[in-house]
């Protein structure tokens, strides 16, 4: 593990640690909204440890919240985290092994596999990905435990606009890698249009997932040119 420490240089620290930051304001408003909704402040705590997956927490607590079962919210949760599965093909050497393994599948998350994607070989991808899920599995929970504090105070959590934080800062992290890849930008287009288009018909989180049939376009061009 020490090493893997070594292998990050102090820009991908900064990156890092900078994803982790908003991470933990976004656990914020995560807890803060589900305090708000009647939940006991341990519990997103509680969930954001075991889950560590945003989109998935906010749809269970928004489900329940509404009246929803809680059989409905955890399928819910689990469809959304279904893009796991695609994530877990593109990662498989960075992820640990025996023991660790377990632990590297748990850290899996959108920010991590990004990191770990974005690198120039193994080790850094290793180290970038394991850096960035223990940072947000400290700071996760913790914005959720001060975010669930002040929703017995805040009433209208929404207002502060915290949500709009950590797409930002993901944009800004695959920016040169749209720049530099043509077929990249073509697949993230076509994600980003799938996406918006089924924002108003479906649940949030489900755009997400229907978003990587826009991967489809990059696997055809390369089975054309091949």
């Amino acid at each position: 593990m020490h090493s893997l420490w070594r292998t990050l240089d102090r820009p991908l620290l900064r990156d890092i640690a900078l994803v982790c930051l908003a991470v933990g304001v976004i656990g914020l408003s995560y807890g803060a909204i589900a305090v708000a909704s009647g939940f006991p402040v341990w519990f997103p705590v509680v969930l954001g440890l075991l889950v560590v997956a945003a989109s998935s927490e906010f749809l269970f607590i928004g489900i329940i919240a509404a009246g929803g079962s809680p059989v409905a919210a955890v399928l819910a949760g689990l469809l959304v985290n279904a893009r796991h599965l695609p994530f877990g093909l593109a990662v498989p050497d960075v992820l640990g092994r025996g023991a660790w393994r377990f632990l590297g599948t748990h850290l899996m998350n959108d920010e991590t596999v990004v990191f770990a994607l974005a690198q120039k070989d193994t080790a850094q991808g290793r180290a970038a990905y394991w850096g960035c899920g223990l940072g947000i599995v400290v700071c996760w929970p913790a914005g959720a435990a001060i975010g669930g504090l002040a929703g017995t105070v805040i009433d209208d959590t929404g207002a502060f606009g915290l949500d709009a934080m950590f797409p930002a800062i993901l944009l800004a992290l695959i920016l040169p890698a749209l720049r530099a890849d043509r077929d990249k930008r073509r697949a993230a287009l076509a994600g980003s249009a799938i996406a918006l288009a089924a924002v108003p018909f479906l649940p949030a989180g489900l755009p997400i997932l229907l978003a990587l049939a826009g991967l489809s376009l990059t696997t055809a061009r390369k089975k054309a040119v091949r």
